[in-house]
Order: C-alpha cells, then structure tokens, then sequence
C-alpha cells in the first residue's frame, strides 16, 4: 500500500515485503543493522520511500546474486557513499578550475592588450613547442653541467634566429 506524503510515494512495510519477495522480519532486520533508514508516521509506522526501495534492490542484489554477507552488504554501501561524494567534490574542484582559467584568460588578453611586445599566448606556446629556445634559455645551456662545445653553439644560433 502506497501512502502520499510531500507529494512522494512511501510504502508499508508489508507492501514492501510483498513486492519483493521478502519478510518484514528481514526489513527489520537491515533497519536494526542501518541497511536501510525508513522514515516513521507519527503512530511509529515504517515508510518506506523510492530511494529506499532502490537501496533495498541493491542489498538484495548483493545478498541473493553475489552472495555477500551483511557486513559485506555494509562495507559496499559505505564505500559507494564515499565515492559518490569524492564525485561531487571533483566535479565541484573541476568547475572551481573552469571558472579559474575563464577569468585567467581574460586577465590574460587584458595584460596582452597593455603590453609593449604584443605576442599571442599560441605564439609563446608554438615556440616552446617546436623546441626553439629563448636568449634565457641558451644562458641555462651554457651554464648547465657537462654541456658540449656543440649543444652551446645551437643553442646560440637558435637564439639569435629567433630575436
């Protein structure tokens, strides 16, 4: 029997154990081992609402197909809570970092506006990319441990190509 409360579907205990083939002793039981949290009727009555019979679908798929045990059953349930708000909080951290670069690019093409050397930021990417080096980074060759005669001077001549 389906009851109406704030416009959500809640059912007895008994409907509840007839529909899925179970005893209400067993609904009882996942309640005392905080399988399931039905809410309660001001008379003490169990309710139980559409999420709880989804849980109830999950315990009883756990127990009857893959045959694990309740403190099995509890672990599972607990580690998918887990997962489910480590979700959230990424997708929470990924929507923080998109809004982050939105505004990091248009800070960026306002320091570009006002710059004296006008360069695009695919311009500075490109030339990392393809490997030539700046003046900077021939000064790091040549101070770099162990470097040869050779690796020094094109490390020069990409510099002065590149100016």
């Amino acid at each position: 029997m389906a009851t109406k409360r704030s416009g959500k579907a809640y059912y007895m205990i008994s409907a509840v154990a007839a529909k899925y083939d179970i005893h209400p002793q067993t609904l009882r039981l996942y309640e005392r081992e905080g399988l399931l949290k039905p809410s309660r009727t001001e008379g003490n009555t169990r309710l139980y609402s559409e999420d709880d019979l989804d849980q109830l679908e999950t315990i009883l798929s756990l127990t009857r197909e893959l045959g694990v045990n309740l403190a099995g059953v509890e672990v599972i349930l607990n580690m998918r809570r887990k997962m489910e708000r480590m979700q959230q909080e990424v997708n929470e951290f990924m929507a923080y970092v998109k809004k982050e670069l939105a505004r990091g690019l248009d800070d960026w093409e306002q320091r570009l506006s006002t710059a004296m050397v006008k360069s695009s930021p695919t311009d500075l990417v490109r030339t990392g990319a393809t490997g030539a080096t700046s003046a900077s980074g021939a000064r790091r060759a040549e101070s770099a441990e162990g470097a040869d005669e050779d690796e020094i001077d094109v490390a020069s001549a990409v510099s002065k190509r590149s100016s």
